[in-house]
């Protein structure tokens, strides 16, 4: 996975991923993003870590490196992928849930539409008189909840 606007990136590569660094520099010297492959210890270690803290401090992740025989920015790339990585996934997860509330809505909205139409056209005939609902908030679903007493009209 390549992350945009940061200063390096990670992408998975069959059982290992690969840590680019803007900074480093390639084979020749000219500058670039060199290819660094973490082989399953590395990756499960630095996930391991991640797990017990996402930001790394100048202790921490010299520690690591060192663990992981890798340079300190190496590890401090990785990590700010990783976070990115949680924060799109998370981002969609909430992008989701808001769409199954929508949609939720919306068919609330269809079938409260058709009980005005359906009240007003009784209403409208005299045959019935609809007093004000008791709305309540549900605190678990924050959904607005209530019943409606009809009274037919002697």
């Amino acid at each position: 996975m390549k992350s945009k606007g940061g200063v390096g990136s990670i992408r998975e590569l069959g059982g290992g991923r690969e840590v680019f660094d803007d900074h480093d520099q390639d084979e020749d010297g000219m500058g670039g993003r060199k290819k660094l492959k973490l082989d399953r210890f590395q990756s499960r270690i630095l996930e391991d870590s991640f797990k017990d803290h996402t930001t790394l401090n100048l202790k921490q992740k010299q520690a690591l490196a060192r663990r992981l025989n890798l340079k300190p920015r190496q590890v401090e790339v990785w990590y700010q992928n990783r976070r990115a990585r949680n924060k799109l996934k998370q981002t969609e997860m909430e992008c989701e849930m808001l769409k199954k509330c929508y949609e939720t809505l919306k068919d609330e909205n269809r079938r409260l539409e058709k009980e005005v139409q359906h009240l007003t056209a009784i209403q409208g005939k005299g045959m019935m008189q609809v007093p004000p609902a008791n709305l309540t908030i549900c605190p678990f679903c924050e959904r607005i909840t209530g019943s409606v007493s009809r009274f037919m009209t002697p």
